[in-house]
């Protein structure tokens, strides 16, 4: 079982940065891939980057302005965000998984999400 908790969540301005934070209960954390989804009001959930051991993907509406990492010793995953724009706006989720596509939504653990509001 890994719980997943976010934070990092907030209000920015367009053009802003933010770090949202993973932290994973488990001493298996390094062993799952990680990603991060996000839903905004009346749209479907949508992915927005993950890591595996040793790469990472983006969605391409995210691509060039955030970064994935992950603290193996800290079980936590961040996302990086700059040059945030309105339509970023959304919860944002963490998510966890042992195999299959890092791309799809059939992640083992999912955790509660910290909200994103990005002002014009």
């Amino acid at each position: 079982q890994v719980q997943l908790v976010e934070s990092g969540g907030g209000l920015v301005q367009a053009g802003g940065s933010l770090r949202l934070s993973c932290a994973a209960s488990g001493r298996t954390f390094s062993m799952y891939a990680m990603g991060w989804f996000r839903q905004a009001p009346g749209k479907e959930r949508e992915f927005v980057a993950a890591i595996s051991w040793s790469s990472t993907y983006y969605a391409d509406s995210v691509k060039g302005r955030f970064t994935i990492s992950r603290d193996n010793a800290k079980s936590t995953v961040y996302l990086e965000m700059n040059t945030l724009k309105p339509e970023d706006t959304a919860v944002y989720y963490c998510a966890a998984r042992r195999g299959g596509s890092v791309t799809a939504f059939d992640y083992n653990y999912w955790g509660q999400g910290t909200q994103v509001t990005v002002s014009s």
